[in-house]
Parts: structure tokens; C-alpha cells; sequence
């Protein structure tokens, strides 16, 4: 059945990020006018009080008068007030001059200047003037500083600076025997370690160790898990950096970040340089003028003069990982640079046995769990997946009210990881329950009457999260890597047998094949694509794929008479096979009702009972 799935909605930039610098801004620039406008001398002025001329008698006959000045049209003097406080008394002037005011104030030795000053002294002048201001822009300047680190992820001030983390020795934490399923790129990792601790050893013969791995594989594999066993292995300080941390919003950072990384590896040798997604600054470089990016060019050119210029014999080696390798410079892997490229594939059989009994050494586990099953059930799982497999076993677990994992909840866990969690509440109708048993049992009858095809392990018209209203699993006997025309056609036949089934038993057809669609024609156009089974074209490739370990994109390479021939041709051979699979069910049509009829009372059955009921079914036919 169809599994349906969202897609999020593309987010474009915040509009609203600068906002708060602009506040900033607009709080410097009113601060800077008010400065201008008042002044700070102005602000803090000694204030001058106004008083009678009798006032100033007074103060002189008792003696409080320090210093008195003479304009125009007043005096001003400066006496002490009843708390001994000086302060500036300013009164108008009604005789002058007044010879007996002049006699005591000189028997008081008051002093006479030109003009009493009403600013204060000059270090604090200079304290209101020029101290305030800078530290008032200092604290501006912090508030900027933090809010543009927050949006950098780090402090904006460290500049040039490398963000790699640095384990020191055994600090990783991992060792290869966390590793599980990779022993080839294992084994091509050990002569590392090996040269790390004995590189007297390789010295004496001449030999030099490679400078550079790059760990090549699909998301999940273990790539960063190997880096990081690998130092665990050889005891030696660890940097780890992630490709996107090299990229900054100014120019030239992202080189000066890896001068420094490089600098701090040569202080700290023997060591291990990890760079994860090297890709997001190892891209082939743009041979046109237009649309190239100086940024992401100078961190590269940086990072290959930084691999040619240090000492190998140091024994400063720099892994990488990647899942994008045909997108690399071709300078960044040739010889002297990433001398190896290790592949990190997908696990096999045993690999996916081994790395489930890794990831559940931790985990109570009941006594009868099969984990040889579950790696049959879960062909294409990355090491990623089977650890969520585990996880999700361990949860159910606890859900149900277990101490201890039994084999039913690590099977549950594969058809979560597959198609989701079981929808409890769908509200699906009895006609349309009965439509979906028929389409699952259609898909399971064709695979079993064929040769060469997986056997049914289960069979469920529960509603799962993903949108599937049901589904059939195959699970193959043992490991395949190669499939045969035969084989390849007899899938493309079981695919179709859903919404054979629809046609034959209720004469109409739903939308509850589409994924099958989907399928059923992206294997038909890798047949006569990519395959080479195809009697019109043959042994030509039409297709060319990238991004084989995201998704396989494929683009045709023929002309576009070529391509309507190459859609006619997959037409006519997605038809065949479903031809195949109506002639199959019609003539299997009573074994079809029994078996959908046994599924709707059930809802889901195994592969022994759905071969227990079609065997007995044709033993009976033979009697």
C-alpha cells in the first residue's frame, strides 16, 4: 500500500533578525544627540541662587564670604550656608562702590576675581566628557557582541579561531570493538592505529603514512564512530570539526579557521584530525567566472596548502566523512592529500546480526530472542537504524509493562522504523477493510505462485502512522546482492498484484496503489535503463546517477526519440507483469477469498499461516 509522505515547508530567512541591531543603533545615535545638544558640563553646572542685596550684608558681617566677583549689573560671591556648604549666591547691585563694604571685606581677606566659575573641576570635566561615553559605548558594544554570537552559534569575537572539540587520550571513549559490520573499513583503519603507536616500525623502511582517509558511505553507517574508535584505538588527542564550521558570514574566517585547526593538530602530534561533511567545503571548485563562491574556494585552497605543508612523519593524520564524494575537488583526493578512500557501506547480513547484538549488549533481552531474523527483516538498514530498531524494542517494552525485550517487540520495532506506529483511532469502514485484505493478500498470492520470489513473513491491514492502511513484508532466506531478469520481473508482478486483486474481485480500482505504482515502474526503467535488460536497446546505458548514497538520483543521457522509446518500453513491461499477476489470481481466485477472508477476522497473520492455509487448500485440490 501507499505510504504517504510530508514534506516540510521550505522556511526562507527571519526578516526579523536585524531588527534588534537597528534598536541598538537608534538608542547610540539618540545618546549622541542628547550629548550634543546639552553637553555634559552643561548638565552638571553648580547652581546659582539669587538673594537681596541685604542678603549679601548679612553674609558679609558674619564673616561667611570666601570670594566675590563684579559684572555690569550684579555681584556675585560664594559663602557658606548654616551646614557649612560653600555655594554661589548671586544678588543686583544698589551702590557701588560702597566704601564700608569694601572695608570689610578686605579686613576678611576676601578674595576678588574677575569671575566666579560655575563649572566643576577639571577632572571631573574630563571624567563627564570622555570616561562616561566610552563606557557607555563599551556596554553598547557588549549587548552587539552577545546578540551577534548567538547568532553565529558562538563567540563573535573568536574570529579565525577553529571550533574543533579536542578528546584527549582516551577521552572518545570508543574503541573498534564498538563497531560493528565494518571490518574491511575496520582492518583499513587498523595499519593507522598500528603506524600511531610503532611509527620507528614504518620510519626504518622509508615508508610514510598516508595523511589523509576519507570515510565514504550512505547517512548512518558509522563513519564518525570509526574516526572516533580509531583515536580511542591509538590513544592520541582527537579533533573533531564539523565542514559547515569552517563557513562564515566574513570573508577569509573560514581559512583562518583552518590555519588554526592545523596549527593546534602540529602543537598536539600525534594526533587524529577529524572533519566531518568535508563536502560542504571540499565541492569541485566553479571553472566560470560567474556564480563561484570566494568564501568556500579560499577555505578550500587553504585546507590543501595546510595537507601539503605539514610533516607526515609527525604523525598527524586527518580522516574525513562523506556521502557525497563525486561532489569533491579532484585536487582535495589526489595522492598526498586523502591518499585512501575507505567505503562505509551498508551492512550485510552478518554485519546487521552483529551490530543489533552491539547496540543491545545493554538492553535485558528474553532468553529466546532470534536476532538473525530481525537482520533478515531489515535488508538495506543502516547501523543508525538498527540502534533505533533496539530502542524502539526497549520502549515497547516498557509501554507493555515488561522488564525484559522478548522477539515480538523487536519485530514490532522493524514494521515502526518501516511503516510507522499503529494507528489505533483510524476510523477505516468495513467495505474499504475489506478492499485493503484483498490488495494485501493479491500482492502475497502472486509473490507465492512465482519463483524466485521472497517468501510472505506477515501480512497486516492495520493502519500504520505513515499513512499505509497495509502492507506485506517479504523476507528473504540469505543475503542477495545480484538479481536475475527473472527475478526482477517477477517483483515487478507482485507489485502489481494489489490492484489486481482490486480489478478481479470487485471489478474497480482505488488509489491504494500508488506506491506500488511508484515502485513497480522505477525497477522497470532501471531494467531497461540502467540494466541492460531490455531485447530493444540491450547492453547500453541510458541513465546516469548521482547522489548514489542520497536517494540515486538519475537523469536520462539519450536523445528525446529515445526517451519516448525507453517510456514505451517500460509501459508494455509494467503491463505484462500485471497481465501476469490477473492470470494468477483468476485462476487462483477461490484461495484468494479464503485467504482475505481468514486475514479480515485477523487483521494480521504470519508467513507459516498464509502458507499453512494455501498448502492445505492444495492438498484438498489434489484429492
Amino acid at each position: 500500500m501507499d505510504m504517504k509522505e510530508k514534506k516540510p515547508a521550505h522556511q526562507g530567512p527571519d526578516k526579523n533578525s536585524m531588527k534588534p541591531f537597528l534598536y541598538y543603533y537608534l538608542i547610540v545615535v539618540v545618546v549622541l544627540m542628547v550629548i550634543n545638544a546639552l553637553g555634559f558640563s552643561s548638565l552638571f553646572q553648580r547652581e546659582v541662587r539669587e538673594v537681596p542685596y541685604n542678603e549679601l550684608i548679612r553674609q558679609v558681617d558674619e564673616g561667611n564670604i570666601s570670594m566675590i566677583s563684579k559684572d555690569d549689573n550684579s555681584l556675585v560671591f560664594i559663602a557658606k550656608d548654616e551646614q557649612g556648604r560653600e555655594n554661589i549666591y548671586k544678588t543686583g547691585i544698589w551702590t557701588w562702590p560702597d566704601e564700608a563694604l569694601d572695608s570689610k571685606l578686605e579686613e576678611q581677606n576676601v578674595v576678588r576675581v574677575a569671575e566666579i566659575p560655575t563649572e566643576p573641576n577639571p577632572v571631573m570635566n574630563a571624567l563627564l566628557s570622555w570616561v562616561l561615553p566610552l563606557v557607555l559605548f563599551v556596554i553598547i558594544g557588549q549587548i552587539l557582541s552577545r546578540s551577534l554570537a548567538k547568532r553565529m552559534g558562538g563567540n563573535a569575537m573568536t574570529f579565525g579561531k577553529s571550533n574543533a572539540k579536542i578528546y584527549a587520550e582516551n577521552e572518545t571513549g570508543k574503541t573498534f570493538a564498538d563497531v560493528a559490520g565494518e571490518e574491511e573499513a575496520k582492518e583499513a583503519l587498523k595499519e593507522i592505529v598500528d603506524f600511531l603507536h610503532n611509527p620507528k616500525k614504518y620510519a626504518d623502511i622509508g615508508a610514510t603514512l598516508p595523511k589523509g582517509a576519507l570515510l565514504v558511505g550512505p547517512p548512518g553507517t558509522g563513519k564518525t564512530l570509526l574516526a572516533r574508535a580509531v583515536a580511542g584505538e591509538a590513544h592520541v588527542p582527537f579533533f573533531s570539526i564539523s565542514g559547515s564550521e569552517f563557513v562564515e558570514m566574513f570573508v577569509g574566517m573560514g581559512a583562518a579557521k583552518v590555519r588554526d585547526l592545523f596549527k593546534q593538530a602540529n602543537e598536539k602530534a600525534p594526533c587524529i584530525v577529524f572533519i566531518d561533511e568535508i563536502d560542504t567545503i571540499g565541492k569541485k571548485r566553479d571553472a566560470g567566472a560567474m556564480g563561484g563562491n570566494d568564501e568556500r574556494e579560499q577555505t578550500l585552497n587553504q585546507l590543501l596548502t595546510e595537507m601539503d605543508g605539514f610533516d607526515g612523519r609527525k604523525g598527524v593524520v586527518i580522516l574525513a566523512a562523506t556521502n557525497r564524494p563525486e561532489s569533491l575537488d579532484k585536487a582535495l583526493l589526489r595522492p598526498g592529500r586523502f591518499d585512501r578512500r575507505i567505503p562505509v557501506e551498508l551492512p550485510d547480513l552478518k554485519g546487521r546480526e552483529a551490530i543489533l547484538k552491539v547496540h543491545a549488549a545493554n538492553v535485558k533481552l528474553s532468553d529466546n530472542v532470534d536476532f538473525n531474523s530481525i537482520a533478515r527483516a531489515t535488508s538495506g538498514a543502516s547501523g543508525a537504524e538498527l540502534a533505533n530498531i533496539v530502542n524502539e524494542a526497549a520502549l515497547r517494552a516498557v509501554r507493555m509493562g515488561r522488564g525484559i525485550v522478548l522477539q515480538e517487540d523487536l519485530e514490532e520495532s522493524v514494521e515502526v522504523v518501516i511503516a510507522g506506529y499503529q494507528r489505533k483511532d483510524a476510523s477505516v469502514s468495513e467495505n474499504e477493510k475489506k478492499i485493503v485484505a484483498y490488495h494485501e493478500i493479491g500482492h502475497a498470492l502472486v509473490a507465492a505462485k512465482q519463483s524466485h520470489s521472497a517468501p510472505v513473513h506477515k501480512i497486516t491491514i492495520i493502519p500504520r502512522t505513515s499513512g499505509a492502511l497495509g502492507y506485506t513484508m517479504q523476507v528473504e532466506e540469505g543475503e542477495r546482492f545480484l538479481m536475475s531478469q527473472e527475478e526482477a520481473l517477477n517483483k515487478i508482478a507482485t507489485l502489481t498484484g494489489g490492484r489486481a486483486a482490486e480489478e478481479v474481485i470487485f471489478h474497480s480500482i482505488t488509489t491504494g496503489a500508488s506506491n506500488d505504482i511508484e515502485q513497480a515502474t522505477k525497477l522497470a526503467r532501471a531494467m531497461v535503463t540502467r540494466y541492460g535488460m531490455s531485447s530493444h536497446f540491450g547492453m547500453v546505458a541510458l541513465e546516469t546517477v548521482t547522489n548514489q548514497y542520497l536517494g540515486g538520483d538519475s537523469s536520462l543521457a539519450c536523445s528525446p526519440e529515445t526517451a519516448k522509446e525507453i517510456d514505451d518500453e517500460v509501459v508494455e513491461m509494467v503491463k505484462q507483469q500485471y497481465d501476469k499477476a490477473k492470470k494468477i489470481l483468476e485462476e487462483n481466485e477461490s484461495k484468494l477469498h479464503e485467504l482475505a477472508t481468514y486475514l479480515l477476522e485477523k487483521e494480521t497473520i504470519t508467513g507459516e499461516e498464509f502458507m499453512q492455509i494455501l498448502n492445505r487448500e492444495e492438498a484438498r485440490g489434489d484429492c
